[in-house]
């Protein structure tokens, strides 16, 4: 679905990503419960980016994913820009390694993602900490963390089976003769 032809395969990955990442964030607007949670459920979206920025990083720009990431700080009540700037942090350096991701066994990729999502929890902890503000309990932290980490291979099976999101081969070109 996210494979196209020419101009259109980028294009397309990027609605398709937009169309998820607008999905999710209805999705954890409605009021399904009232209660409060006592579990983390993973952030889906955070691995959704990580896992387009990982498999085709033309499909998730910066220009993208800051408003979209900002836009669920204000909506959720975070600081805003914090954790759009970690998340910003993280996809450029998973799009910096891609070339590298592209050819290394899928455990790996997992393994780098995985120490990722690690570093930017822990640094959202830590910079919460030193400017004194109000945070979730450390339990639900490392809960949400660990979830997010398993749940990656699942999202990259149902983005390559569903949208057609997958690593480019080496030496891969698109339909105007561009190298992937």
């Amino acid at each position: 679905m996210a494979e196209g032809t020419g101009r259109t395969g980028p294009w397309l990955g990027r609605l398709t990503w937009l169309l998820i990442c607008f999905a999710l964030i209805f999705i954890q607007l409605l009021p399904l419960n009232t209660l409060p949670p006592s579990w983390a459920a993973p952030d889906f979206m955070l691995v959704v980016t990580l896992a387009w920025v990982a498999r085709r990083p033309d499909y998730a720009p910066a220009m993208m994913i800051v408003p979209v990431f900002l836009i669920t700080d204000l909506l959720f009540g975070r600081p805003p820009g914090l954790h759009t700037a970690f998340v910003l942090i993280l996809t450029e350096a998973l799009r910096a390694q891609a070339n590298s991701l592209r050819n290394v066994p899928f455990p790996l990729e997992w393994a780098t993602v995985a120490l990722g999502i690690v570093a930017l929890a822990l640094a959202n902890r830590i910079v919460l900490a030193v400017v004194v503000m109000p945070q979730a309990p450390l339990r639900l932290t490392m809960i949400e963390m660990a979830l997010t980490c398993m749940v990656y291979p699942l999202v990259v099976a149902t983005a390559h089976l569903i949208f057609g999101v997958s690593r480019p081969a080496p030496g891969e070109v698109d339909a105007l003769g561009h190298r992937v």
